[in-house]
């Protein structure tokens, strides 16, 4: 009997063991599913993914095989027909199974408030509950391997309309289709929307932040490799949102100052718009649907049309 309880200890011991190396193996191939780590907060997002990834493998793991081994190795001979045991319940096993999922909420909630202040993203609720505002402090990503400034160094105005993005860089007091982002400098964005609710998201950065008309965000970040990566409209903002996409190019600081001076020199010109390049070839057609569709706001006037 005691040979038997000792096994079963033994088996239960090397299952765990197996699983929870497993779960971490696969925790750690999350990283290879996202986009690359462009900004310092993506870092902060992508351990925080890795271990939601982990956590899940491990239940997921941890409740397929007991049911395989149950099944396997305790299931009725052939021919038994008879019925189990009668188990009115047990009051240790139900508060265990009640206060470890509650216990695993909470360690999720609080991990992921940490990123999350860490980042200091000013999301919708700072506006909606004026009376209740959240403490965040601005928005710093404390990031291993790559610089991160306290203070912002490069302040970018972003106006959000339907449907263009529109950049503003008042050291030049010049204009852009294209973000251009210096890498390893602290990036303060003042967002801004013309009309309607948008949202700025750059999935390489990790990044998500709804834009509210009539309201100011300031929304800041590091980036931290440079490249060339997507700018999406992650909110449905009328006919032509898909359209809504910019380039977000980051380069180094001096590739940076060297690109504001070359478009400070260029004059303003309307940018191509592919709404509005859309809708008035639909406007054109000799067959009208009688959609009534929202026209799209005129071709900023920009230094770089991108």
């Amino acid at each position: 009997m005691k040979i038997q309880k000792i096994l079963n200890i033994l088996t239960l011991l090397t299952g765990a063991i197996a699983v929870t190396v497993i779960s971490l193996w696969i925790g750690k191939q999350s990283y290879s599913w996202l986009p690359p780590q462009a900004a310092a907060e993506s870092l902060l997002i992508d351990d925080l993914i890795s271990f939601l990834v982990t956590l899940g493998a491990f239940i997921f793991l941890g409740v397929t095989s007991t049911l395989m081994y149950s099944a396997i190795f305790h299931r009725a001979v052939k021919d038994d027909f008879t019925d189990g045991p009668p188990i009115e319940g047990n009051i240790t096993l139900e508060v265990v199974w009640t206060a470890i999922p509650i216990l695993l909420v909470l360690w999720i909630a609080s991990y992921s408030y940490q990123v999350y202040e860490q980042m200091g993203i000013q999301g919708p609720s700072e506006i909606v509950h004026l009376h209740n505002p959240l403490g965040m402090e601005s928005a710093y990503a404390e990031a291993k391997d790559a610089p991160a400034l306290a203070e912002p160094v490069e302040k970018i105005d972003v106006l959000a309309k339907q449907w263009a993005w529109v950049f503003h860089y008042p050291e030049r007091d010049v204009t852009s289709t294209e973000l251009h982002l210096p890498s390893d400098r602290r990036i303060r964005l003042a967002l801004r929307s013309q009309d309607v609710l948008h949202g700025f998201y750059i999935p390489a950065f990790r990044l998500k932040q709804d834009i509210i008309p009539n309201h100011a965000i300031d929304f800041e970040f590091t980036p931290i490799r440079p490249g060339k990566y997507s700018l999406t409209d992650s909110q449905y903002s009328g006919t032509y949102f898909a359209t809504m996409q910019a380039n977000v190019i980051v380069e180094s600081p001096e590739d940076y100052q060297q690109w504001l001076a070359k478009i400070a020199t260029q004059k303003p010109s309307p940018a191509k718009n592919q709404a509005a390049a859309e809708y008035a070839q639909t406007s054109n057609q000799s067959v009208q649907t009688g959609w009534v569709t929202v026209p799209p706001a005129a071709p900023p006037l920009v230094n770089s049309p991108g």
